[in-house]
């Protein structure tokens, strides 16, 4: 337990940015959820406009540290051969 005022106010930001950064995992959950419903459905304009959103908010997810670079980056190059192999075939 927090045992001084430092500590205590530590926790309070703490608690405060958990909630920021749950709600901005959540929404990039929600952009790659809309980019594989897109690719399911195999409609290929609705699925390029679908991954640029959601590569938009990976890399704002990266930005604000929710997400590290290598992770944004990576789980970016996956979207991307995704949506090749669909474009493709």
């Amino acid at each position: 337990m927090a045992n001084n005022p430092g500590a205590r106010k530590a926790v309070r930001k703490i608690v405060r940015r958990t909630e920021v950064n749950k709600s901005r995992r959540s929404r990039v959950r929600t952009f790659l959820r809309k980019f594989d419903e897109a690719i399911a459905s195999g409609d290929l304009t609705e699925a390029k406009t679908a991954f640029v959103a959601a590569e938009s908010e990976l890399m704002r997810a990266v930005s604000k540290g929710v997400v590290h670079r290598n992770t944004g980056s990576r789980k970016v190059s996956r979207l991307a051969a995704r949506l090749r192999k669909v474009a493709t075939a």
